[in-house]
């Protein structure tokens, strides 16, 4: 059975993962997970990630696709179709509508949130999200991501 919420124990695991694949990958990467409000849980970034943005853009994407339940690129398409975000994000690191961050799903429900920056294209970033959140599945607690 699925803990309440996202703990920092399963956050660091996926965070592992997704770094075992930006390694694979030939990558430097900062990843990020957070709750399904958007609330940081944990944030590493790799030996030869450059630049703050690239943090900032790892915790952009994991809240926007924390926020939406959505892959993070689809943000704009789910505000235009009138979806609104589930809190507030004035105090937070604001929402990044690119490519790079994963819902965390248990039963239809958002749990948190993956997302990576700092690879040579954004579809290796959600690749190194997507290989992080697989952590879970070694942990047979029924979440998963989207596709």
């Amino acid at each position: 059975m699925f803990p309440e919420m996202l703990t920092l124990s399963m956050s660091r695991q996926i965070v592992a993962k997704a770094i075992e694949r930006a390694r694979q990958l030939d990558a430097r990467i900062s990843v990020a997970v957070c709750d399904n409000q958007g609330r940081l849980i944990a944030l590493n970034r790799m030996d030869g990630a450059t630049g703050w943005d690239v943090d900032r853009c790892s915790m952009g994407k994991a809240v926007a696709a924390a926020i939406t339940g959505s892959p993070s690129d689809q943000l704009v398409k789910h505000l235009q179709s009138g979806g609104r975000m589930r809190s507030s994000t004035c105090n937070v690191v604001p929402p990044k509508a690119q490519r790079g961050g994963l819902p965390i799903m248990e039963d239809g429900d958002v749990q948190g949130a993956c997302g990576v920056s700092g690879a040579a294209t954004t579809e290796q970033d959600e690749e190194c999200a997507r290989a992080g959140i697989t952590a879970l599945d070694a942990l047979d607690v029924g979440l998963e991501h989207a596709a």
